[in-house]
């Protein structure tokens, strides 16, 4: 796992080129604080550098920017590529004996060896790479099948600017960027900024599954060479298939077995993330009992229980007999990282789990370089609660005529928030939900809905209606779903979720969070391979009776009773309403953040849109958490040189 940075002019620089690569791969010290390195071609104008955390092969031979055997490519890599061992025997047959044992020079030889498209196509891991070839004059850059790892790219003026995080192209004197405005809107109703778009103009998102060439004329064609559109449609065909579900559980424990083992190897101390959840427990469990010791494992809790989740997860250590660590989050230390959150995000980023990411991340650090995490097994199996209920409510919802669900959104709405949390308490403790009231509000919002997307896009969306001055055209969704929410809207709402919240929210949150603090994250469960295997699945081995993850469930409880793992989901999620509205916490950063003034500068906002809510969520009328986060991330990022 590392960084990378670069760029490419197309005339005669008046600067030091391996001065400012220098510089700018500095600024990603903490993505690989082992080692820095720029290599230059001045004639052609190229600088690739590389910012290394050494996890395989920690010799020199492993250093990058890294050459092919026959001189003709460079490569500056981020990531782990899990079958580079089979891909050194298939080059050794051919004659080709890569040195070293670092994955980096498997992918380099393989490039000069079977050309860029078919090597990138036989790749298992998780990969932003750029490739320079010397000889055509032509720079490639890639991103792994899902988007585990980011690549930015782009062009100011003359010079391409590429690498795996923003925060390097502002060390370039010739970068000069200007905010995108239509970025701003889309981050404030899903509080990210979804691919392609960056929070700059000119500079994108690869996105996941593509490549892109770039000539010397200046052209640059983009190729998808892993659609998972295409995945989805096709697996879905399939699923009627001649296997018995117990076959396709012995397949899916195969292949998940088989993604963990490969992400056991490395040549340093390695753990895992583990919070009590499906997910982290399953990754945890498999590592286990392919281990002759003890995995060391890392949990973070909350003083309020309505949000803690480390006892859960420290029974589910005490059983599977790990070297569990665990630390609790407060809002002392929540002050502390907030601040530092732009830096590490490069652009707006307003997933308030960031913070205990960030922290769990940390005490990993202390004791091992590699951790495994359960991220993707929601959207691939049917774990988030609007999966198991989307549908089934959309279904009744459309039974009622658009004007009387107007009527009763109204009726839910003439009762506040607060109001309706206090009404809550008459059920039991165990069918009471968290925040009755900000769930009543939702509903409200989306029996408003006239179609199956637009109830999706108001559940997942804070702002409905961004709180800026200047409405920008072209917000919204950003990437195809080619699949028909009318004849399946649980798959409709996974592949959504697959092409937009996980590599802009879920794996970005993770890939920031664990490289400020130089860790590597591993995520299993994302293996492109369990990825096309899930969408075989039968539908009803994804959710039945109403709760997600049977697949997942079923290969779990062959390591962990039922009864630890068997709870209502949770999530990451942080109290930060209540620290924001609190004067011994949040409140004092988060008066001055949204104060009329600071609101003002930049020309962005709605300001007294902004303002009533922000009172409103004082006075307990309305619970408007992530609404807020979003805009206090952006204006602690406008406050924030990187």
């Amino acid at each position: 796992m590392c960084g990378f940075t670069g760029f490419w002019t197309t005339k005669s620089p008046e600067y030091d080129m391996k001065s400012v690569a220098s510089q700018m791969v500095s600024s990603i010290y903490s993505r690989g604080p082992d080692a820095q390195d720029v290599w230059l071609d001045q004639t052609s104008g190229i600088a690739l550098a590389h910012a290394r955390l050494a996890v395989v092969d920690l010799s020199p031979t492993g250093a990058q920017p890294m050459h092919s055997y026959c001189g003709r490519y460079m490569i500056a890599y981020n990531g782990e590529v899990y079958n580079a061992s089979e891909l050194r025997e298939e080059l050794k047959i051919q004659g080709i004996n890569c040195q070293g044992s670092s994955d980096t020079q498997v992918i380099i030889d393989a490039i000069s060896a079977w050309g860029f498209a078919e090597t990138i196509e036989r790749l298992i891991g998780m990969f932003a790479l750029a490739v320079w070839d010397k000889q055509d004059k032509l720079l490639f850059l890639a991103r792994d099948r899902v988007g585990i790892k980011p690549l930015y790219w782009g062009k100011c003026g003359d010079t391409w600017f590429f690498g795996s995080q923003l925060k390097s192209f502002c060390r370039h004197p010739k970068f000069n960027p200007q905010t995108n405005l239509q970025a701003v809107q889309s981050f404030l109703q899903f509080t990210y900024v979804p691919a392609p778009m960056s929070i700059y103009q000119d500079i994108h998102k690869l996105l996941p599954g593509h490549y892109v060439v770039i000539d010397g004329s200046g052209q640059s064609k983009t190729h998808c060479y892993w659609d998972i559109n295409s995945v989805a449609m096709s697996g879905i065909k399939k699923s009627q298939s001649d296997f018995s579900e117990l076959e396709l559980l012995q397949q899916t424990e195969d292949l998940l077995t088989d993604a963990v083992a490969r992400r056991m190897v490395a040549d340093v101390p390695l753990g895992a993330f583990l919070s009590g959840g499906i997910d982290s427990s399953l990754v945890v469990a498999l590592m286990q009992s392919m281990s002759t010791s003890p995995i060391k494992t890392f949990s973070i809790g909350f003083t309020d229980p309505s949000y803690n989740e480390a006892d859960h997860a420290k029974m589910v250590a005490q059983h599977l007999k790990t070297d569990h660590n665990e630390v609790y989050l407060n809002p002392a230390q929540a002050q502390q990282i907030i601040p530092q959150l732009p830096q590490w995000y490069d652009e707006p980023f307003a997933d308030s789990s960031q913070i205990p990411t960030y922290l769990v991340s940390k005490i990993a650090r202390e004791e091992v370089t590699v951790s495994l995490s359960g991220d993707g097994g929601d959207e691939l199996f049917g774990g988030y609660t609007r999966y198991a209920i989307g549908q089934q409510i959309w279904g009744k919802l459309q039974r009622l005529p658009l004007d009387l669900r107007k009527l009763i959104a109204g009726g839910i709405e003439l009762i506040s928030p607060a109001a309706w949390d206090t009404l809550s308490k008459i059920l039991p403790d165990s069918k009471r939900p968290r925040h009755m009231g900000d769930k009543a509000y939702k509903l409200a919002k989306i029996l408003r809905k006239r179609s199956a997307e637009q109830y999706y896009q108001a559940l997942v969306s804070a702002w409905q209606t961004p709180p800026v001055a200047a409405e920008v055209k072209g917000t919204g969704f950003t990437q195809p779903n080619k699949l028909d929410p009318a004849q399946d809207f649980l798959a409709w709402m996974q592949l959504q979720d697959i092409l937009t919240y996980l590599p802009d929210d879920i794996l970005a949150k993770v890939d920031r969070a664990s490289m400020a603090v130089s860790l590597e994250a591993r995520v299993p469960l994302l293996d492109h391979r369990i990825v096309e295997h899930s969408w075989q699945l039968p539908r009803s081995m994804k959710v039945r009776d109403g709760q997600g993850k049977w697949a997942l469930r079923q290969v779990l409880y062959k390591h962990v009773p039922r009864e630890l793992v068997e709870r209502p989901k949770m999530g990451f999620g942080v109290p930060v309403g209540e620290w924001i509205a609190d004067d011994k916490a949040l409140r004092p950063w988060a008066e001055e953040l949204l104060s009329k003034k600071m609101l003002s500068e930049h020309g962005v906002f709605d300001v007294p849109a902004i303002r009533k809510v922000w009172q409103a969520h004082l006075s307990g009328q309305t619970q408007a958490t992530a609404q807020l986060w979003a805009v206090l991330m952006f204006q602690a990022w406008t406050q924030t040189s990187i």
